[in-house]
């Protein structure tokens, strides 16, 4: 277990390094391969026979759980056949599971539009805690950012008459996502009850908001628009952002951008929440289509 633990410090040290994982990341993938060493007894001479026995090992388990393990073996496997610490790979044994990734969870724009409507309503009184949950809800749904990406905004990352936002996403990676002009203004006037010397946009005590305490705040701002809590989450409003923008015909290469998704088979999702839309353009852009001739 000494040399596996090892091998795990290397390979997660590369994962950072190389690859840019979060903190995030790189805890999960530590904590998947300490299972499998578990159950192996050693990652580092796990023949091929021994990974084949992880399928009855977890076969308790839900198949998203599965894959993930079985993800991060695959990689480790790669890493230790690429670094010359193993002369061979036996990831090949690892199940397979097949499942159906589910739908996301989505809000419909008379949803979205009640839950603007109470946070404005909230916001007039000038309250700093009502300003502010009406900014948290301008860059969720307007900009479709993440929850990491939004707490972690610093004070002064969304600047004046500039459309355009500068947000870390996932892996460290930067890229830009259009901001409104009515986020903006909230963002201004929440910027109000901020202090010059704070380091982020939305402080709490020493840091910044916590991903859990945003996620308290929209459920509560669901809440008072009457719709139900367990409905909303900060994911399920970028979800919406996504889909009512497809909807509106933007283009999935442009979503995917927007999203900051690294590969375009997770923004794909989006088309299968939207099939009234694309029955609607065959019907009515198809040169076979009865209104066409």
């Amino acid at each position: 277990m000494a040399d596996d633990r090892a091998l795990v410090d290397r390979f997660l040290d590369m994962m950072a390094a190389e690859a840019g994982a979060s903190k995030h990341t790189l805890a999960a993938y530590r904590n998947d391969l300490d299972r499998a060493a578990e159950a192996l007894g050693s990652l580092g001479t796990a023949s091929s026979d021994d990974v084949s026995r992880l399928g009855s090992e977890w076969a308790e388990l839900a198949p998203s759980t599965v894959a993930r393990r079985s993800a991060a073996l695959r990689r480790f496997f790669g890493f230790l056949l690429d670094e010359g610490l193993r002369s061979d790979d036996p990831s090949a044994a690892l199940p397979r599971p097949r499942f159906e990734r589910p739908l996301p969870r989505i809000l419909d724009e008379d949803e979205v539009r009640r839950m603007f409507e109470a946070a404005e309503d909230r916001a007039a009184s000038g309250e700093g805690t009502a300003v502010r949950n009406l900014a948290l809800l301008e860059l969720l749904y307007g900009s479709g950012l993440r929850a990491s990406e939004l707490v972690g905004l610093p004070r002064g990352g969304v600047r004046p008459g500039q459309p355009f936002l500068m947000v870390r996403g996932k892996g460290s990676k930067e890229r830009l996502v259009p901001i409104s002009t009515r986020a903006q203004a909230a963002v201004q006037q929440w910027l109000e009850h901020v202090g010059s010397s704070a380091l982020w946009l939305f402080p709490s005590g020493k840091s910044h908001l916590s991903r859990v305490r945003l996620f308290q705040i929209v459920r509560a701002m669901a809440a008072d628009a009457g719709i139900a809590p367990d409905r909303v989450s900060p994911h399920v409003l970028r979800h919406a952002f996504a889909t009512h923008l497809l909807s509106g015909g933007a283009d999935l290469r442009v979503l995917q951008s927007l999203l900051g998704h690294a590969d375009i088979a997770t923004t794909q999702i989006y088309t299968h929440v939207d099939s009234a839309r694309l029955v609607e353009l065959v019907n009515a852009r198809h040169p076979l289509a009865t209104g066409a001739r």
